[in-house]
């Protein structure tokens, strides 16, 4: 009955199936919005979903969440795929810790998730250390190559030879593995190797992703030969290998394996992948490749890199303890001022999806992206004010910025170094767009990890490395750096690009809260606040936290220039009354699919001490626990 309803109700909207599936966007979006609306009046009305949800006239009219909340009683993974979970707890069951787990399951990632993330990529984790009660931020950022010249044409900083970051995943697994791992490296990559060389069922995103971007990767042969097999993308759900990584992950398990038939203990055994990585046959090949194509990619880069432990930049919300990524992450500033501004609004009485609520989210991330894009960079070029950035009185100072009741235009970030607010510099080139993926681990002794790991834009620089299999992180581009000349993160050699990567860890008188972390490039400060401010706000679930109705602010051309246009996207989901009242106050909506925005993988803690897990519906994430 409920779907002969809404099947009438589709067709009195005159909207097609195509634009049901496409889930809303522009008008569309509205018209299906006020369909669902009406439709889950009248299954109310007619006494669906008062019943036990055991039979077809007895289900919920409507549902808080779509997936259910996975229990980690041992340990268990959330990451953005779900053999990549499923790896992660194999380890764990034979006894590895949450870095064990981290380590296989990006490796895993890199196979079935290939546009997103891989071990010459880059990325951020952030580290809970039970027994000392630490949290520790990693940073695994590559620098620009020694060589490069940022007199270029912006454009070839896109895609292509001339794009690639130097790789700096594969070593943050390496020290994750050493300082917080027990599991042989050898036995962290045969999932990995597993799927790389035998199969497996490429999903129907990922398929589609490769044929959105078929004429761009078809013109690197090595990237063809792998993502265009017979010149095509491959099938959905049809067997994917990739021969060249499995050879390059097998090679590094045999590295660890020779140094320690060779006598060598286990840090020799991982330094000994390290070295095979960064100053040996993958440097080598990647160098000669570069070298090759016209890129800038050296050996000295390569041997040069290293990732680095430091302490996180955190905050307090609400009693609560958020600790996030450090620069060379500018998220991890973002989300300590977002949440210092949000404070000071009684956010929790107001109407979830209300016009009110949406609002202040919405000007809050406007403010804080204009203080963080003003200064971020890496530490090496320009001193960043973090500490008053991330301060309570800051936040007083800037709140006065908000407007209860109209949208303000996109400020300009406060004046706290003298240093230009970029008005009067000469645009580079607009942003563009990353892509990323994110996974958060619990093990059994309670040590917690979240990595967030990207390649940059989708398939980063598109360009397969030579043999390696490998795809590097295309951060020289803009977004990840300024696009005026004079700002202290415009691209330079042997500067480190800035990341959007925030995996973040929440503590609650001590004892671990929450872990989560998010893909989404511009849009991962803004999903995950969105997310904490559901659980400590709201009190949500964890799944229901996830799979709440989110929105994004966008710049135009970028959140680097004050007074750039801003655009408030808003998944369908929420009420047609809801974005009237938004345009009213002044915003420029624009609704986009009901599940369109981030993609957050998340553990939360239990009143009785129980992780439970979610993963996103937005895309592939899964969570498994045992």
């Amino acid at each position: 009955m409920l779907a002969k309803a809404a099947a009438r109700q589709t067709k009195q909207l005159g909207i097609g199936r195509r634009q049901m599936l496409l889930g809303g966007m522009g008008g569309a979006a509205l018209a299906v919005a006020q369909g669902q609306d009406a439709i889950a009046r009248t299954a109310f009305q007619t006494g669906v979903g008062r019943q036990a949800p055991d039979a077809p006239a007895s289900g919920a009219a409507s549902v808080s969440s779509h997936r259910v909340e996975v229990p980690f009683p041992h340990g268990g993974v959330a990451a953005g795929h779900p053999l990549a979970s499923m790896a992660g707890v194999r380890m764990l069951m034979q006894g590895g810790s949450a870095a064990d787990a981290a380590v296989a399951a990006m490796a895993v990632l890199n196979v079935v998730e290939p546009w997103a993330s891989g071990a010459a990529g880059n990325g951020f984790a952030t580290c809970l250390d039970k027994k000392s009660g630490e949290v520790l931020s990693l940073a695994f950022t590559g620098a620009a190559p020694g060589l490069l010249d940022n007199q270029i044409d912006p454009a070839e900083l896109n895609a292509g030879h001339k794009a690639v970051v130097t790789p700096g995943a594969f070593g943050g697994w390496i020290e994750l593995a050493r300082r917080f791992g027990r599991l042989p490296l050898s036995v962290l990559l045969e999932p990995a190797i597993g799927y790389a060389r035998d199969g497996h069922p490429m999903d129907v995103s990922i398929s589609a992703t490769i044929r959105r971007q078929q004429a761009a990767l078809a013109r690197y042969p090595t990237t063809a030969a792998i993502y265009l097999p017979g010149g095509q993308p491959p099938a959905p759900r049809s067997v994917f290998r990739n021969l060249p990584l499995a050879r390059t992950f097998q090679a590094l398990a045999d590295a660890e394996s020779g140094a320690l038939k060779a006598g060598g203990d286990r840090n020799a055994g991982l330094q000994a992948a390290y070295d095979y990585f960064y100053t040996g046959p993958i440097a080598q090949e990647m160098t000669r490749f570069s070298q090759a194509g016209g890129g800038w990619l050296r050996m000295k880069d390569m041997q040069d890199y290293r990732p680095k432990w430091q302490a996180p930049v955190s905050t307090s919300y609400r009693g609560v303890d958020v600790y996030c990524s450090p620069v060379t992450s500018r998220t991890g500033l973002e989300m300590c001022e977002q949440l210092n501004l949000l404070e000071g609004f009684d956010f929790g009485a107001l109407p979830a999806d209300g016009a009110q609520a949406v609002h202040l989210l919405a000007e809050t991330i406007k403010v804080a992206k204009s203080d963080v894009y003003r200064y971020a960079a890496d530490p090496a070029s320009a001193p960043t004010p973090t500490e008053t950035l991330i301060s309570k009185a800051f936040a007083d100072q800037r709140r006065r910025l908000i407007n209860p009741q109209a949208a303000i235009a996109y400020p300009t970030g406060a004046d706290l170094m003298n240093r230009s607010a970029g008005l009067r510099r000469r645009p580079r080139a607009a942003s563009v767009p990353g892509d990323t993926t994110s996974l958060s681990v619990i093990d059994s002794e309670g040590n917690a990890i979240a990595c967030t790991t990207t390649l940059g834009g989708g398939f980063g620089t598109l360009l397969v490395m030579g043999e390696t299999g490998l795809i590097c992180n295309n951060g020289l581009r803009v977004g990840s750096t300024a696009p005026y000349r004079d700002h202290p993160n415009f691209v330079a050699p042997g500067r480190i690009p800035l990341l959007g990567n925030c995996p973040v860890i929440v503590k609650d008188n001590g004892q671990l809260r929450m872990i989560f972390g998010t893909p989404g490039g511009e849009t991962i400060g803004q999903t995950q606040f969105q997310t904490l401010v559901n659980v400590i706000d709201r009190g949500q679930s964890i799944q229901e936290a996830i799979e709440a109705p989110r929105i994004a602010i966008d710049a135009d051309p970028g959140f680097y220039t004050p007074g750039a246009a801003i655009r408030l996207q808003m998944e369908a989901r929420f009420p047609v009354e809801t974005m009237a009242e938004l345009k009213a106050m002044g915003h420029t909506v624009e609704p986009v699919g009901p599940y369109a925005i981030g993609s957050i993988q998340g553990i939360l803690i239990s009143a009785d001490g129980q992780p439970m897990a979610g993963g996103d519906p937005r895309r592939m994430g899964y969570a498994v626990g045992y």
